[in-house]
């Protein structure tokens, strides 16, 4: 039989992985703004454009997505050695 979490228990998850998407978000726009602005405003040339702005864009997304995972992969982790979580 598995334990019922309680409301704050199903909010603090709610909150965690909102922190999670939105921070995750946030990076991949500025990972992506970083490694695309030599292709959108710089001296990359014209024969390089969209394939740098395609690297750009996966790096970002792959960033993005790490940063998703980590968050919530060390949610899921016992903060202390030989302590479980209270979360969970």
């Amino acid at each position: 039989m598995s334990p019922t979490r309680s409301q704050a228990q199903r909010d603090a998850v709610t909150v965690e992985i909102a922190f999670a998407v939105v921070t995750g978000a946030l990076l991949s726009g500025l990972v992506f703004l970083l490694c695309a602005a030599p292709a959108l405003w710089g001296p990359v040339p014209a024969s390089w454009h969209g394939s740098w702005v395609m690297v750009a864009a996966v790096l970002a997304g792959a960033v993005g997505a790490l940063r998703v995972v980590r968050i919530l992969w060390r949610r899921g982790q016992p903060s202390h050695p030989g302590r479980t979580s209270p979360h969970s």
